[in-house]
């Protein structure tokens, strides 16, 4: 199966898919990574879908092979939300979608503000960037993980009880 996480920078997405990776043993794609390897190579000015585009064939490639694949980007913009069900329906494989937001404004604010990269080279944005984002409503059903105030663990252990919901872990 495809679990495609979606959220604003800082909510937590990325360290809540990376332990659910871990915990199920699934393959781990994340935007940013492929997006800043790109900017690595010098080839491209400003990077665009070439990250997006990337991450899809690959998750393709490891989804056609039976693994489980999480996504871990973004994913602001209908179009990238609808490109990753065309991944999943391409190989014929469940999609499901967690969108993760953090509904206490100052927390997310300091947490933008206090965390540093861990991705060599990538810049991240500042919180005003994050809040001039254009983010589009959701259109599809997903399963929504609110981090205000919680551990990882315990937002890992409410998605898992979710996704068990959907006969997914």
């Amino acid at each position: 199966m495809l679990i495609v996480f979606s959220g604003l920078p800082g909510t937590g997405k990325t360290s809540i898919a990376r332990e659910l990776a871990r915990r199920i043993r699934a393959a781990y794609l994340r935007i940013d990574t492929v997006e800043q390897a790109l900017r690595a190579c010098g080839t491209l000015e400003e990077i665009m879908e070439e990250g997006y585009e990337t991450a899809y064939r690959v998750a393709k490639d490891n989804l056609e092979l039976g693994l489980t694949v999480i996504a871990d980007a973004v994913n602001g913009v209908e179009i990238a939300r609808e490109a990753w069900a065309g991944v999943a329906q391409a190989a014929s494989t469940s999609l499901i979608n967690v969108e993760i937001i953090c509904s206490d404004e100052r927390e997310h604010r300091r947490r933008v503000e206090t965390r540093s990269s861990d991705v060599s080279g990538l810049v991240l944005p500042t919180w005003e960037e994050i809040k001039n984002r254009h983010y589009q409503p959701w259109s599809r059903p997903r399963i929504r993980i609110d981090t205000a105030g919680r551990r990882v663990d315990d937002c890992v252990d409410a998605l898992e009880s979710e996704l068990d919901a959907f006969g997914a872990s």
